[in-house]
């Protein structure tokens, strides 16, 4: 899909941090205090990416999740903007930027996917654990 397309398809600020890298404002997130149960799926494509069995408070202001729901339903790679060394991540399906992922997670993988809201859309379902 090309940039007219995308920029039909979402919000300005979908369009923002999903297509171009940007970050809603931390505390500001329609997801940040949510705990319904579901999957959180891309905002652009609709990929499955993260349970909310997953979502832990780690009071930085955006959502975070300790695993993805499959390894391969997001891509990292390095973000060196800012001079900081982060790495980014991405929904695997349309390349769409989600947040940064960090090493200060709770167990059992120690890691912290921090998500922007407006990247997510929350699925309902029963099971908090659910796995498309």
């Amino acid at each position: 899909m090309d940039n007219a397309e995308w920029k039909k398809r979402l919000s300005e600020l979908q369009y923002k941090i999903l297509r171009e890298a940007d970050t809603e404002d931390p505390w500001t997130g329609a997801y940040l205090k949510v705990k319904t149960a579901g999957v959180y799926h891309c905002a652009a494509c609709n990929n499955p990416l993260f349970a909310s069995g997953t979502k832990f408070n780690s009071k930085t202001g955006w959502p975070s999740f300790w695993q993805p729901v499959h390894p391969e339903r997001v891509i990292t790679r390095p973000d060196p903007r800012y001079n900081m060394e982060r790495t980014e991540v991405l929904c695997a399906h349309c390349d769409g930027h989600l947040g940064h992922v960090f090493n200060d997670g709770p167990q059992p993988t120690g890691l912290r996917y921090c998500v922007n809201s407006v990247a997510l859309y929350l699925r309902p379902s029963k099971d908090a654990t659910d796995r498309p």
